[in-house]
């Protein structure tokens, strides 16, 4: 027994001289961009290298940010002598705003295991949620390489031609002959045609509904996550399109006005002022919004409202705003399709308390329809979307208006 016991406290000693005789056995960084798109997957590395001169036996356990609420990333690995492993995990935040990172915690056993070495790395580390900016680049390269339909954007042919005027020219075979020059053609003794090209510096605005009913949540974002995301990528594609992309966010008050422009700054713009956006749980004023909209964009233009309207009367109440902004502008009112009633409206009641609910979840169901025709009836163009796909559908009814010449 006590030959046993020496070598069990023997190779304890030695378990602890070879785990710390070196200052630095362990070495690990953690690899994380500054800024984290929201809604999106966000891939984080970890780097780790053995120094020891033996096999080590290695417990990573990484501290994430509370908001994901994740408390068990742990990782076990073997590393050879002088290697290097790296780790990759995903997050996916559902908020904006300001995270941080724990430690990176590598725990190494000793030669025999009884021990192991805690190493701390990459300690309080602050990181950026902002607006899904990953979908933007996405869909940026995606336009670049002329495969826009793989993210589901739909070609829709130019009715017509465009009215914006570029120049005259020398009349060759395939030109339309009804762009004919007549007075250049006499003047110059040869047919001359006008040609044009498509209209760009068109104002677009998205005006954001920041109110309580845009914190209604869904697959764990809100519905004002979801406006934003739409509004970022609406924008980015209206400013590659050449137009002018700015934005107003409203609930009880105006809160942000950002003037439409087409500078290459203005991307950057738009998303800094996304990232701060927040609800403030209170009735939005249309009113407001409406002598705003009517004072602040003087030109004719592209005014997507991001709001959620869940009853007719809801809806009728703010009616009259949204009708006389459509003598002015060209309005589109994006809302928001419940999907949660669809696993109750194909349910079979089998009580009272089940066909009463039934019957609300098709009434509420109902009333978005009926939305969408008293909307259309004055002159509003809709969306109703399910949240996952507004910024598709968004975009496409953009370049709908673009080829249709609305604006």
């Amino acid at each position: 027994m006590q030959v046993i016991f020496g070598v069990i406290v023997a190779s304890f000693l030695l378990d602890i001289l070879t785990a710390y005789r070196q200052k630095k056995g362990i070495v690990a960084s953690r690899t994380c961009p500054d800024r984290l798109s929201n809604g999106d997957i966000n891939t984080i590395s970890i780097s780790i290298t053995n120094r020891y001169p033996y096999n080590v036996r290695i417990r990573v356990i990484e501290e994430v940010p509370f908001q994901f609420q994740k408390r068990d990333l742990n990782f076990d690995m073997n590393l050879s002598i002088n290697s290097t492993e790296v780790i990759y995990y995903d997050l996916r935040p559902t908020e904006r705003g300001q995270y941080q990172f724990g430690a990176l915690n590598i725990y190494a056993s000793g030669i025999f295991g009884f021990i192991s070495r805690r190493y701390i790395f990459d300690t309080n580390k602050d990181v950026a949620v902002y607006p899904s900016f990953i979908e933007m680049h996405k869909y940026e390269l995606l336009a670049a390489s002329h495969r826009l339909t793989d993210y589901g954007i739909k070609k829709i042919r130019r009715i017509g031609h465009a009215t914006e005027f570029d120049q005259i020219k020398h009349y060759t075979a395939g030109d339309d002959p009804r762009t004919i020059n007549y007075k250049a053609t006499a003047r110059m003794n040869q047919l001359m045609v006008n040609t044009y090209q498509e209209e760009k510096s068109q104002p677009v605005y998205c005006l954001i509904d920041k109110g309580r009913t845009m914190k209604m949540p869904f697959k764990e974002m809100t519905l004002l996550d979801y406006a934003i995301n739409s509004s970022l990528m609406v924008c980015s594609t209206a400013l590659n399109k050449g137009d002018k992309a700015g934005l107003i966010t409203f609930s009880k008050n105006i809160d942000e006005i950002l003037p439409a422009d087409k500078q290459r700054r203005q991307r950057n713009k738009i998303l800094e002022t996304l990232y701060a956006q927040k609800t403030d749980f209170k009735e939005s004023d249309y009113e407001r919004l409406y002598v705003t909209v009517r004072r602040k964009i003087t030109q004719r233009s592209l005014v997507i409202l991001y709001t959620n309207f869940e009853t007719v009367n809801g809806m009728r109440r703010q009616l009259r705003y949204l009708s006389h902004l459509a003598k002015d502008h060209l309005v589109l009112v994006a809302f928001f399709l419940n999907s949660e009633f669809n696993e109750v409206l194909d349910s079979t009641p089998t009580n009272l308390d089940e066909t009463f609910r039934k019957g609300i979840a098709e009434k509420l169901s109902n009333d978005k329809f009926l939305i969408v025709k008293e909307l259309n009836r004055y002159g509003i163009h809709t969306i109703l979307s399910k949240p996952e796909n507004l910024t598709i559908n968004s975009i496409n009814k953009y370049l709908e208006f673009k080829a249709r010449g609305l604006i």
